[in-house]
């Protein structure tokens, strides 16, 4: 094995210590090389994450595939390459071919990957989880696949019991052909937390915190394994952009404590 795949393979083992560790993993989500580098010096920060929305938002694309793999690949690999930390890149549903995506992304330097079963049949998604199992093992890694089910953000009007029951049944399935966790993206309470983490056992469950989710610590004390961020972290640095801007246009001067540019 040569000196960058050893890399490679080291970097997403650490990763996946880092998921089973008893302290939650925060991952705050980056879309480009310098967010990246800003991020990876706060200290902290263990691991990087991607966002495939705002990734595609900066490079002028609506979220949902529209990018093309090429590009995401390129942008993922940019991030890899600004920092020394395992990097998990949200590569949505695999662009068609998630097998290919996600050997490519191991290829520029990526050990992890979000990739979403958009609710298909449930013997589809298995099989798309496996396809992106199957290309670590090809790449000689043991890819730390963060297998998300829809079944929340998909749930429209159903019966919330209903949705939680599949979004069990799903992540299920998915951690019995070797995902690493399972990511189930959506507004959880305790109640769907708690009932999840039972499923899946402690320290396989990844979500994501958004206005009004349950407190880091808490998340800890249940059991979670991993907290991200998603597209909110860019529209953060977005609000304080257009902020700047308002103060600066009305006669203002730049905030005390600017970082300097990396």
């Amino acid at each position: 094995m040569t000196d960058a795949r050893n890399d490679l393979a080291a970097k997403a083992a650490n990763l996946a210590q880092l998921h089973a560790a008893p302290e939650i993993l925060q991952v705050v989500n980056v879309w480009d090389a310098i967010s990246a580098k800003t991020i990876a010096a706060v200290p902290g920060t263990t691991a990087l994450a991607t966002a495939s929305h705002s990734i595609a938002a900066s490079l002028g694309y609506d979220d949902g595939e529209n990018i093309p793999v090429e590009e995401m690949v390129g942008a993922v690999g940019r991030i890899a390459a600004a920092t020394d930390l395992p990097v998990s890149a949200d590569l949505e549903s695999g662009y068609g071919d998630p097998e290919d995506t996600v050997r490519r992304a191991i290829g520029v330097g990526i050990v992890g990957a979000n990739i979403e079963d958009q609710m298909r049949p449930l013997a589809d998604a298995v099989a798309q989880m496996e396809a992106v199992l199957r290309a670590g093992t090809s790449e000689g890694i043991d890819f730390v696949l963060n297998a998300r089910t829809d079944a929340f953000v998909r749930a429209g009007d159903r019966d919330p019991a209903d949705v939680l029951a599949d979004a069990v049944e799903r992540g299920r399935a998915y951690l019995a052909v070797g995902a690493t966790n399972v990511f189930v993206p959506g507004l959880l309470d305790e109640h769907a937390v708690t009932t999840l983490v039972e499923a899946f056992g402690p320290r396989r469950l990844s979500v994501i915190n958004v206005p009004g989710s349950l407190a880091p610590a808490r998340l800890q004390e249940l059991g979670v394994a991993r907290i991200s961020y998603g597209p909110w972290t860019q529209r953060v640095a977005l609000t304080a952009l257009a902020t700047t801007a308002r103060d600066l246009l009305a006669g203002g001067a730049l905030p005390e404590g600017t970082l300097p540019l990396n």
